[in-house]
């Protein structure tokens, strides 16, 4: 059971400067409830008062029994953009803008023995059929060990719990009608079609 979704934000350089934010010193973290992950569903429903939700393309690391990553997959991040701007804007929390129903969609899991397996691997989204992003985890500014051992010294984590470890730039609007291909390169693809 997912519980909670910690994630970093900012964790690319072009992604921070993209959307005109200063790169962190240390990990950026924020709160999806984990009731909002749909795990390996073919439909994106976004919601009736959304007007532009964005996606965000992730590797998602899952916290087993001992609160080690002994799995992972790939996920939407989808951000509700106009809404988190005029949040931050007032210095207010932006939960509605990243955490409503649906915002976490997510693939199936595939297990990881090791991180290394994940060093160095490229996550691109399509939406169809245009490349919009295309990252590569070595430039990721913190590394899966400092995004790991940052919220187990700061948050209960739970069994279960995911880590998004931040979206490469190009991020963008999506709409009803798209057809959303994301893909960690060489370990597991998944496509969604936005209701």
């Amino acid at each position: 059971m997912i519980q909670n979704i910690w994630a970093i934000g900012r964790n690319y350089v072009e992604h921070a400067k993209e959307l005109g934010n200063e790169v962190p010193t240390e990990p950026l973290v924020f709160l999806k409830a984990g009731s909002c992950a749909t795990l390996a569903h073919s439909e994106i429903h976004l919601p009736k008062w959304a007007t532009d939700v964005h996606h965000e393309v992730e590797i998602a690391l899952q916290f087993d029994e001992n609160l080690q990553i002994s799995a992972a997959c790939v996920a939407l991040d989808l951000t509700e953009r106009t809404l988190q701007s005029k949040l931050k804007a007032k210095g207010q929390p932006w939960t509605l803008a990243k955490s409503f129903t649906e915002a976490c969609p997510i693939s199936n899991f595939f297990p990881v023995a090791d991180l290394d397996e994940l060093r160095k691997i490229n996550i691109k989204l399509m939406v169809n059929g245009e490349l919009r992003q295309n990252g590569n985890t070595s430039l990721m500014i913190f590394s899966y060990e400092e995004q790991i051992d940052y919220v187990r010294q700061h948050f209960p984590v739970m069994a279960g719990d995911l880590l998004l470890t931040g979206t490469p730039a190009g991020v963008g609007p999506v709409k009803p009608g798209d057809v959303l291909v994301a893909e960690i390169v060489g370990k597991i693809t998944h496509k969604w079609t936005v209701k």
